[in-house]
């Protein structure tokens, strides 16, 4: 007692939050199951330590592993029984209850990666060797017709101006791999559109969560493509200023892409919001004479769900600069504001 100095909470305990209970491989453990042994880790082996015990947990803000996580990379246990919803006294299905509410799908990706973890791979020298391969345009074009996904990994500024018709823009300049492990097919043939001397890091961060199936890169990237006599597509683009003209003048629908905590904590009033995850699936939901004004929070996410409505024949759309955090900030605009799912999950306890 009182000797404990630091703890190390890998993704049981976060700052502010705790660990999802989804993201098991291949147990016979339901969610609930995994939260119930998260309660009890931390009330039997956490809790009743010392209040200036140090917590160190595994993960920061900006993993896909919390839900809502601090900022902060290092507390005490004292402050986290304070300002930790999950730490807060309540019987065991109540926890439950609580921290399973509201969990977005994880990303496609996980269950791969764990299973990599544990059954070995390759050596990354020898992977990024073999999909480091300079293309040309024919043969990218032959490994296109043979289902290859062509993944453009320019920044959103570059993309728009001028792209090969069908590309998927992921950015390498936002959560790249994060979005590709959501949006790729694990395992997909692909093949790399990167600015010239891009195209190592490109594949390589592929490599890094398990996307080993790269067919090469487009050597001379874009400009070989116009070289060859080929045409690009542009996005148009428009300021939230624009934006709101284009509301109010002529009628477009407002498309948010966030994710649906978002959409539910702050968004534009009367927005459609298909979180950028599901697009793909939902696009039954759009009409393509419809004009949309597409925005997620910053600019980011918003240029990869054009990238897929351009791929399904959408051409009736805005994407927005500066997305939701530009809009907010524009006289004028309906903006609705809810809670954010911790404070969500504080009322449901405060309800209890």
């Amino acid at each position: 007692e009182g000797n404990d100095h630091a703890i190390f909470t890998g993704d049981t305990l976060f700052i502010g939050d705790v660990g999802r209970p989804d993201l098991a491989v291949k147990t016979d453990l339901t969610m609930e199951d995994l939260a119930g042994h998260l309660y009890d880790s931390l009330q039997n082996k956490i809790l009743p330590l010392a209040n200036e015990v140090v917590v160190y947990p595994g993960h920061g803000a900006g993993s896909q592993c919390g839900k809502h996580m601090s900022n902060e990379t290092v507390s005490t246990l004292g402050q986290q029984r304070q300002f930790n919803y999950a730490l807060q006294p309540m019987d065991k299905a109540k926890f439950i209850e609580v921290v399973t509410d509201g969990l977005s799908t994880p990303p496609a990706y996980f269950p791969e990666n764990a299973r990599i973890n544990k059954t070995g791979y390759e050596n990354i020298e020898q992977v990024l060797q073999r999909n480091t391969q300079p293309l040309t345009v024919s043969q990218m074009q032959e490994a296109l017709q043979q289902g290859a996904i062509l993944l453009d990994t320019r920044t959103p500024d570059s993309f728009e101006k001028g792209f090969i018709p069908g590309a998927l823009n992921i950015g390498l300049n936002g959560q790249y791999a994060v979005w590709v492990g959501s949006l790729v097919k694990f395992g997909a043939p692909m093949v790399v559109v990167a600015e010239p001397g891009q195209e190592a890091e490109a594949i390589l961060r592929l490599a890094r969560v398990g996307f080993e199936n790269v067919k090469g890169f487009l050597q001379g990237g874009v400009q070989a493509w116009q070289d060859a006599g080929n045409t690009l597509e542009t996005v148009n683009s428009v300021t939230a200023q624009e934006a709101l003209e284009l509301k109010n003048a002529q009628g477009f629908d407002v498309l948010d892409v966030r994710r649906n905590t978002e959409n539910d904590t702050e968004r534009v009033e009367g927005s459609l919001n298909i979180a950028l995850m599901d697009l793909e699936e939902s696009l039954d939901q759009l009409d393509k004479n419809t004009p949309y004004l597409v925005h997620c929070a910053g600019g980011y996410r918003s240029m990869i769900a054009a990238s897929i409505l351009k791929q399904h024949g959408f051409t009736n759309f805005k994407n927005v600069y500066g997305g939701f955090k530009a809009m907010k900030e524009v006289e004028g605009m309906p903006v609705a504001t809810g809670m954010c799912p911790t404070q969500r999950r504080k009322a449901k306890l405060e309800t209890a």
